[in-house]
C-alpha cells in the first residue's frame, strides 16, 4: 500500500461522498456523516498503529528449548517457519486439563481456518496448544478443518516462556510474530491486552481485534452482547 504523507482532512473526505440511502431522514444523514468522519480517522489510526507496529526494534532472540510435534511429526522451533521468514503462532487453550477446548478461541480459529492460506502465501501460521497430537488432530477433524495447522508443545516450553500458561496451571489465548532474519529467530510483536488492560466493562481484547466475529457484531444494533457465548457444535 503506498502512503501518502499528505492526508485529506477527514471532513472533506466525508463532503466528497454522496451516498445516500434510500428513504433516509436528514437526520439520519447528518449523523451517518459524522458517523463516517469517525470511520474515516479511526483508519487512519489503525494505519499508524500499524506502521508503528512495523517499525518496532528488533525483539528478543528465541533461544529456548521448544519441541512441537505435528501431523507430519516432530519438529523445533525453526521447523514451524517452513519456508517462510515470518512466522504467526496463536496459542490454543486446549491443554490436557481440559475436556474441551475453548469455545472462544475455537471460533477465532474457525475464522481462520478459512484464510489459512491465503495468509500462508506470504507468512508461516501455527497453532500450538499443550494437548497430545492426537487429540488435537481428533477436534481438527470433528471441526471440519483442513488448512490449520497444529501442533503439540511437547514439553510446554514454548507455552510458559511466551504466556500461555498461568501461574497456576490453566491455559491463555496468546497470539505471537516472530521473524527469522539471517538465521536469527526473534519476536517481532506479541499481543499484550490482556485483564490489566482492558477497559471498564469490556471483556480483554485487542485493537483491531482478531476475531472477525466481532467486526461484523460492531456493525449492528445488538452490538457485541453478553448473553451468549460460541459453540463447539451446533445442531444441523
Amino acid at each position: 500500500m503506498t502512503q501518502n504523507p499528505t492526508l485529506v482532512p477527514a471532513a472533506e473526505l466525508v463532503k466528497r461522498n454522496n451516498v445516500t440511502q434510500p428513504n433516509e431522514s436528514a437526520e439520519y444523514r447528518r449523523a451517518r456523516n459524522e458517523l463516517l468522519r469517525e470511520e474515516i480517522e479511526l483508519r487512519r489510526h489503525i494505519e499508524r498503529v500499524a506502521a508503528m507496529r512495523r517499525s518496532l526494534p528488533p525483539g528478543g532472540e528465541v533461544i529456548g528449548d521448544y519441541r512441537f510435534e505435528g501431523e507430519n511429526g516432530p519438529c523445533d522451533f525453526a521447523g514451524l517457519f517452513g519456508d517462510k521468514q515470518t512466522l504467526v503462532v496463536y496459542s490454543y487453550m486446549f491443554g490436557p486439563q481440559r475436556e474441551r477446548p475453548c469455545p472462544m478461541c475455537t471460533s477465532l480459529l474457525s475464522a481462520w481456518e478459512g484464510e489459512a492460506r491465503d495468509i500462508e502465501q506470504r507468512i508461516a501460521l501455527a497453532v500450538v496448544a499443550r494437548s497430545p497430537i492426537d487429540r488435537l488432530l481428533a477436534f481438527k477433524r470433528e471441526r471440519g478443518w483442513r488448512d490449520l495447522k497444529l501442533y503439540s508443545d511437547l514439553n510446554g516450553n514454548y507455552s510458559r516462556d511466551y504466556h500461555a500458561i498461568e501461574p497456576d496451571g490453566s491455559d491463555m489465548p496468546e497470539i505471537n510474530v516472530f521473524t527469522r532474519r539471517d538465521g536469527t529467530i526473534r519476536l517481532f510483536w506479541a499481543g499484550e491486552m490482556g485483564f490489566d488492560t482492558a477497559d471498564p466493562g469490556q471483556d480483554p481484547r485487542g485493537a483491531p481485534d482478531p476475531m472477525p466475529i466481532w467486526t461484523v457484531l460492531d456493525m449492528t444494533p445488538e452490538g457485541r452482547g453478553t448473553d451468549w457465548y460460541p459453540k463447539l457444535a451446533y445442531p444441523s
